[in-house]
């Protein structure tokens, strides 16, 4: 007869946990990509930060609408968000303006019957545009690096390293 026990954490013979089976959070998971970045409710708010900096926080404010956007339901809902974006980032009069190709060709008649991936290839292209763009010297700015100097400070504390060994003693009993 086998038991099978899960081990949330495998250690690797010294007591420290196995890097692969670490989760990443925090700025190491901001650098792995965009995504991670845009998936970290702190991420999202230190890169609007940063892009406010630069000028251009309307781009994730575009991508943050568009994936809201897909979440609705109903019509009348749906016509209500889709003229909001278009009025906010799409037309000519935009208070936040996004700088897409073909924005011309989305006319105002389309808002009339709105579907969920509507803008996607709008928010591609400001996706994109952020990823090769702005995402890389987020990576290199001030914001991001004191944030991360900030995270390794709280790792490498006393408290933070008494708690570890207190886990890793529970742990590894």
């Amino acid at each position: 007869l086998f038991i099978l026990v899960f081990f949330p954490e495998i250690n690797d013979g010294e007591g420290h946990p196995s890097s692969s089976h670490q989760t990443l959070k925090g700025t190491s998971k901001w650098a792995t990509s965009l995504e991670s970045l845009l998936e970290d409710p702190e991420g999202v708010k230190r890169f609007r930060e940063f892009l406010k900096k630069e000028f251009s926080e309307e781009n994730v404010l575009f991508w943050l609408a568009c994936e809201e956007f897909k979440k609705t339901q109903g019509k009348k809902q749906m016509q209500e968000k889709a003229k909001e974006i278009y009025m906010t980032f799409l037309s000519s009069k935009a208070s936040s303006q996004v700088n897409v190709e073909g924005q011309s060709r989305l006319s105002e008649t389309i808002l009339e019957t709105p579907h969920p991936l509507m803008f996607q290839k709008l928010q591609d292209q400001i996706f994109n545009l952020m990823k090769y763009d702005s995402y890389s010297r987020f990576l290199k700015s001030d914001i991001f690096l004191n944030h991360k100097k900030s995270e390794e400070q709280e790792e490498n504390s006393p408290e933070a390293q008494t708690a570890a060994k207190r886990a890793s003693r529970i742990y590894n009993t």
